[in-house]
C-alpha cells in the first residue's frame, strides 16, 4: 500500500511561524493529540500532521517490560511515546493489521472482540503475520498468545496511521471491531491505506442516511419514512410529514446511544435541547416508528458475486427495543415464507449494491406482511458469535478469507455450504440479554431503542419452550411455578393474545391480579382476577405495596406511550428490588408462559455444542 505524504501548504507554512518545532515536540510529549492542537490553533487536523512531518516529530514504539527489567522482555506488546529509540522491529513478512473495538461498554462489548480473535486465527492459518491494535487490556484479543504483535493504542486516525506507516501491512481490517474502527475507514482510505473487505465507499453509503435512503429508493426497497435535521424547525417539518411516534437519534451512534421514541413536539424540543452534537455533517436522524412491527436481524457473508445468509434471527419483543436488548431466536419460528423470501432477496440485493466483501448485518421490520429495511451495517454485528456457535459454522473465519480475496463459491465446497442461500439448523437457539437493573435501580427498567444490556446468555434445545426456559435460567431470571401474577397491559394489548396468556396462567393455578382497565377486560371475558390500585391512584394497598411485600411472583406490564412509561417505572423498580421476574412486552409474556408450562412438565436434557452440531456430519 502507498501512504500519501503530507503536503506542505501555505497554511502549514504560516502555522510553522507561530508554532516552532520545540513547542510542538513539547506539546506531543505532554499528550496533546493532533486533533486537540488543531482545535487550539483553529486549523485543520491534517495541517498539524503535515507540520509534524515537516519537523520530523514522530512517535516511537516501546515494548511493555513484562519482566520488570530483570532480563530482556520478548513480549510483542508495544505502546507509542515521543522519545528517540524505537523498540518495535517491523518484519518483512506479509502482514495484516486488525483494528479492535476499544473499551468494552454498553453497546459494544466482547462480541466484537470475539470476531477480532477469530480473524487472527484465520489470518495465521493463511500464513499472515497478525498485528492487533486495541486499547483495552481486558480483552482476549490483547492476550499475549493471540496476535503476533500487539499495539496498545487509542483507535484514532493519528495513532492508527502511525502504526500502519511503521509496519507497512498488506491491508487493514476495520469491520470486526464494531462502529469505533469503522469510523476510521474513510480517513485511512484517503491516506492511501488498503481497507480489506467492504470499501470505505460502501461503508459510507450504508452509514450516511441520505445516501442510503436514495439507494433504497432506487432499488424500490421499502423503509420507514425518515428525514434528517440540524435544528428544531427542520425536525418539526419532518414529524409533520411522517407523523408521531418518531424515532430520533444522532448520526453514527453506538448501541442506540441517545436514541429515543418521541410522541409530541414538546418531547422533540426537549430531546433537541439536550442533544450535544448535531451538525450538517452529523445531523439528527428522524424515522417513522413502526410501533407494532416484528423485528429481524439477518447476518450474511458476501463477496462481489455471491451471498450466504448465516442467520435469520427473530426478536421476541416488538419493534422499538434495541436489537442488543431483544431476545433473539434462531431460526425464525412464526413468520410467513413470503416475508422470509423477501428479506433474503433484499439482503442479496443490498450486499451486491453496497459491494459488501465479508460480513454484513441488516435489521428488518415486518408489519402486516410488509417488509421494511431499518438499517444495514457492512461489518460484524454483535450477533455473529451467537450465529457461529448455533450453526457450528466458523462465520468469521470464512468472512476473513473472503476479505483476503478468496471466493465464497470456493469456500462453499470446503465448508459444505454447497448451493444454500442460508445456513440451516435442526435445533433452536435463543440469545437472552442480561441487564444490570439490580445494580442500577434508578436507571429505569423499561426497554427502548437505547441499549441497556451488559451481557447475554445462550441456550440450545430442540423445541422453543425448553430453549426459552433455559435462556431465562441462564440469564438468572427464575420463572415461578406457582403463586400470583400481576397483569397490566395497554389498550392495544387488550386483545385475544392477553386473554390466551391469562387463561394459560389460570389453568396452571396462578392467582391473577390486575389494574382497573385490565381487570375489567379480563373479567368481561370470563377470566377471574383480583383488582388492585395503580401506583398513582388514591387508595392502598397499590401494586407497588403488593410487590414490595412479596405477594407477587411474576409481573406482566406493557406500557405504551410517553406517560405510561413514566408512570409504570415504579412497578419495574419494585420488581427489581424484590427479585420478581417481569416482562414488558406481550411477546415476552407469551414466551414466558410457554416456558413456565415447560418447566412444570418436562425435565431438561443436557447436550454439548458438539452434539448439537453433529447433524452437519450426517
Amino acid at each position: 500500500m502507498t501512504i500519501q505524504a503530507s503536503v506542505l501548504t501555505q497554511e502549514v507554512i504560516d502555522l510553522s511561524r507561530k508554532f516552532p518545532k520545540e513547542w510542538l515536540l513539547k506539546a506531543k510529549q505532554n499528550g496533546f493529540s493532533d486533533f486537540q492542537l488543531a482545535t487550539i490553533f483553529n486549523t485543520p487536523e491534517p495541517s498539524i500532521r503535515a507540520l509534524r512531518k515537516h519537523y520530523g516529530v514522530e512517535s516511537v514504539f516501546k515494548t511493555v517490560d513484562t519482566c520488570a527489567a530483570e532480563f530482556d522482555a520478548k513480549t510483542p506488546y508495544h505502546y507509542s511515546t515521543y522519545e528517540e529509540e524505537n523498540e518495535s522491529v517491523s518484519s518483512d513478512r506479509k502482514k495484516v493489521i486488525i483494528l479492535g473495538g476499544g473499551p468494552n461498554r454498553i453497546g459494544q462489548g466482547i462480541e466484537f472482540d470475539y470476531c477480532c480473535v477469530q480473524a487472527v486465527f484465520a489470518l495465521r492459518e493463511a500464513g499472515y503475520e497478525t498485528i492487533m491494535v486495541n486499547c483495552n487490556p481486558e480483552t482476549v484479543s490483547t492476550d499475549y498468545d493471540i496476535a503476533d504483535k500487539l499495539y496498545f493504542e487509542p483507535l484514532t486516525f493519528e495513532d492508527t496511521i502511525r502504526i500502519i506507516e511503521h509496519e507497512k501491512p498488506l491491508g487493514v481490517i476495520v469491520s470486526f471491531g464494531g462502529q469505533t474502527p469503522l469510523k476510521l475507514s474513510e480517513k485511512l482510505h484517503e491516506a492511501g491505506v488498503t481497507i480489506l473487505g467492504t470499501s470505505s465507499k460502501g461503508i459510507d453509503l450504508a452509514e450516511d442516511r441520505k445516501k442510503f435512503g436514495a439507494l433504497l429508493e432506487e432499488l424500490a426497497i421499502p423503509h420507514p419514512e425518515y428525514g434528517t435535521a440540524i435544528n428544531l424547525e427542520e425536525a418539526k417539518e419532518i414529524t409533520r410529514r411522517i407523523g408521531y411516534p418518531a424515532l430520533v437519534r444522532p448520526s453514527y451512534v453506538l448501541g442506540g446511544r441517545a436514541m429515543k421514541i418521541v410522541y409530541s413536539d414538546d418531547s422533540l424540543k426537549e430531546y433537541i435541547d439536550q442533544a450535544l452534537f448535531i451538525t450538517e455533517k452529523y445531523p439528527l436522524l428522524i424515522d417513522r416508528f413502526l410501533e407494532t412491527a416484528v423485528e429481524f436481524d439477518i447476518d450474511a457473508i458476501a463477496d462481489s458475486t455471491d451471498c450466504v445468509i448465516s442467520g435469520i434471527m427473530q426478536h421476541v419483543e416488538a419493534a422499538g427495543i434495541h436489537s442488543g436488548d431483544s431476545t433473539s431466536i434462531l431460526p425464525y419460528y412464526n413468520i410467513s415464507p413470503k416475508a422470509i423470501a423477501t428479506m433474503k432477496a433484499y439482503t442479496r440485493t443490498l450486499a451486491a449494491n453496497l459491494k459488501v466483501v465479508g460480513l454484513m448485518n441488516i435489521q428488518y421490520a415486518v408489519q402486516n406482511e410488509s417488509v421494511y429495511v431499518i438499517e444495514v451495517n457492512p461489518r460484524a454485528s454483535r450477533t455473529v458469535p451467537f450465529v457461529g456457535k448455533a450453526t457450528a459454522i466458523p462465520v468469521v473465519k470464512i468472512a476473513t478469507r473472503v476479505m483476503l480475496g478468496e471466493k465464497l463459491s470456493d469456500l462453499r465446497q470446503e465448508y459444505d455450504l454447497k448451493d444454500c442461500d442460508e445456513l440451516g439448523m435442526k435445533h433452536l437457539a435463543i440469545k437472552e440479554p442480561v441487564f444490570p437493573f439490580s445494580k442500577f435501580v434508578k436507571s429505569g427498567v423499561y426497554l427502548g431503542p437505547e441499549m441497556r444490556s451488559t451481557g447475554e446468555a445462550m441456550s440450545l434445545a430442540d423445541e422453543f419452550p425448553e430453549a426459552f426456559a433455559k435462556a431465562y435460567q441462564a440469564a438468572n431470571m427464575h420463572l415461578p411455578l406457582s403463586g400470583a401474577v400481576f397483569i397490566s397491559v395497554n389498550d392495544q394489548d387488550k386483545n385475544p393474545r392477553i386473554l390466551a396468556i391469562a387463561q394459560s396462567l389460570y389453568r396452571m393455578d396462578f392467582d391473577l391480579i390486575a389494574t382497573e382497565g385490565t381487570h375489567s377486560f379480563l373479567t368481561k371475558n370470563g377470566i377471574e382476577c383480583k383488582k388492585v390500585f395503580k401506583v398513582g391512584e388514591e387508595g392502598r394497598p397499590n401494586i407497588f405495596d403488593i410487590i414490595k411485600h412479596g405477594k407477587i411472583n411474576f409481573v406482566i406490564n406493557t406500557p405504551r406511550g410517553e406517560k405510561a412509561l413514566h408512570d409504570e417505572e415504579a412497578i419495574g423498580a419494585a420488581s427489581v428490588l424484590n427479585n420478581v421476574p417481569f416482562v414488558t412486552t406481550i411477546e415476552a409474556a407469551e414466551a414466558s408462559v410457554q416456558a413456565i408450562d415447560c418447566i412444570r412438565h418436562q425435565e431438561f436434557g443436557v447436550k454439548s455444542l458438539q452434539e448439537y452440531a453433529s447433524y452437519r456430519n450426517k
